[in-house]
């Protein structure tokens, strides 16, 4: 018998620290099935890792606690599920705060799933024994160079782990580094019983995924179009209407702001792309050429006819480590001949530490006059002019922690041995802060084993 059943997923967060208001006025403004929420980066998994080394209890997205403690009336009233990839690298800790969060606000019973495997970094080196190389994707060099420096490891789990969970019976699922868009195909595989093999579906509910993962991005925010986007105080949050055969609708809330149109859609489908041919995922391998949108007007676009084939036998990981340390300082330097003056300041810098003894390669440094075509340097945006002020941002990074602190000494005496106009240091002498590098990789998916385990509170 068909299934003529439609799924209404929403994603309320494109990554850690976005508004609260995308969660909270998706469950409040119209009828929905799911709520997902995507806070997890490649940085943010070394920043989680830091914490939970100085506290056992901390790794995870503390935003999504205090979230769900504010929408937990409309989750209860509504039956919506949620899917979050909150967890981070300590999912029972984020477990335990949110059990205790649902009990005190009268949701006794309800079902909470966590998904663990992706977190690898304990098993590294019994990886690299088993002959796992862990190669850096971009540069091919064996991940023996960092390992002593490795402060994070974690594979990007796809949708089935999700869907498991939710056919647990779990009504909030907390997830570490699953993919972005499987946060959002993982509620269509369990809704619509696709299988491993159903690649074009599943490429669908990837495609749907990767067009809401960040959120408002698909509905007019980031718009080159901008002055055409109504409202983007209040801008509506995406949300798919899926079917089972993989075709889907993306719209938002009535009466929102933003708008949702095929060119929209398509400013966010480029997001983050390699080659649309091959869009690679733990699921499937999706097309992006594939597929046809179609404006239904009103906010609606439909996206139908999406192919997929079979996916690697290879997860990505992501790998970060300890790359040495830098700071970043920063001056406003006012007019007239702002820019001239921002420049002097800049060769006084360098050359006292020189005095000094402390050098710094090109290479390591960063010299940056805002408000002189920072932004598009190397672009011809018009005739040059004269700017009224100047903010002066230096940086540098490198190995060696005391250089970088003898540098950070260098910056507010500007003000008063510089040349005149310089003001705006209010935010103290800048500190050295550590570097975190990225070092992509792959493993086999033989040697990866997903646990889903739920728990009432």
């Amino acid at each position: 018998m068909p299934n003529h059943k439609t799924v209404l997923v929403a994603n309320g967060q494109g990554f850690w620290g976005d508004s609260i208001l995308g969660p909270v006025r998706l469950v409040r403004e119209g009828p929905l099935d799911y709520l997902t929420l995507d806070y997890l980066a490649e940085v943010t998994m070394s920043i989680m890792q830091k914490q939970r080394s100085r506290d056992p209890s901390a790794g995870y997205a503390t935003d999504f606690v205090r979230m769900v403690e504010r929408i937990l009336p409309e989750l209860l009233q509504k039956g919506i599920r949620v899917v979050a990839n909150a967890g981070g690298v300590n999912p029972h800790a984020c477990k335990d705060a949110l059990l205790e969060v649902l009990r005190r606000g009268g949701a006794r019973g309800m079902k909470v799933a966590v998904i663990e495997g992706d977190d690898i970094l304990p098993r590294l080196d019994e990886l690299l024994a088993a002959g796992e190389r862990f190669d850096n994707m971009d540069t091919g060099e064996p991940l023996a160079g960092v390992r002593e420096r490795v402060t994070s490891a974690n594979v990007y789990l796809g949708a089935f782990p999700v869907a498991e969970a939710l056919a647990e019976g779990a009504q909030i699922v907390i997830a570490g580094r699953v993919t972005d868009p499987g946060l959002v195909l993982g509620p269509l595989v369990h809704e619509f019983g696709w299988r491993p093999s159903d690649h074009d579906r599943l490429a669908a509910g990837t495609i749907a995924g990767h067009i809401v993962e960040c959120g408002p991005q698909c509905t007019g925010g980031n718009y080159t179009d901008w002055r055409e986007v109504e409202s983007l105080a209040l801008v509506g949050y995406p949300i798919v209407e899926a079917s089972a055969d993989g075709s889907f609708v993306v719209t938002k809330h009535p009466g929102t702001g933003g708008m949702v149109t095929a060119d929209s859609v398509r400013h966010q489908l480029v997001y983050e792309m390699g080659d649309p041919h091959r869009y690679l995922t733990p699921d499937v391998v999706a097309d992006f050429t594939s597929f046809e949108l179609v404006d239904l007007g009103g906010d609606r676009v439909q996206v139908r006819g999406a192919r997929g084939s079979p996916p690697t036998d290879t997860y990505k990981v992501s790998i970060s480590y300890r790359d040495g340390w830098k700071a970043l300082g920063q001056l406003t330097v006012s007019g007239p001949e702002a820019l001239e003056k921002a420049r002097l300041c800049s060769a006084i810098v360098w050359e006292r530490l020189a005095f000094d003894g402390v050098e710094f390669p090109d290479s390591d440094k960063l010299v940056e006059y805002v408000g002189a075509n920072v932004c598009h340097a190397g672009i011809d945006v018009g005739p040059p002019f004269d700017p009224p002020e100047i903010v002066l941002r230096l940086g540098v990074k490198g190995r060696d922690r005391d250089k970088i602190e003898r540098f950070g000494m260098e910056i507010a005496p500007l003000v008063t041995s510089g040349p005149p106009g310089v003001t705006g240091f209010a935010g103290g002498r800048p500190k050295p802060a550590e570097i975190i590098g990225f070092w992509p990789a792959l493993v086999s998916k033989a040697r990866i084993e997903t646990r889903v385990s739920v728990f009432e509170a």
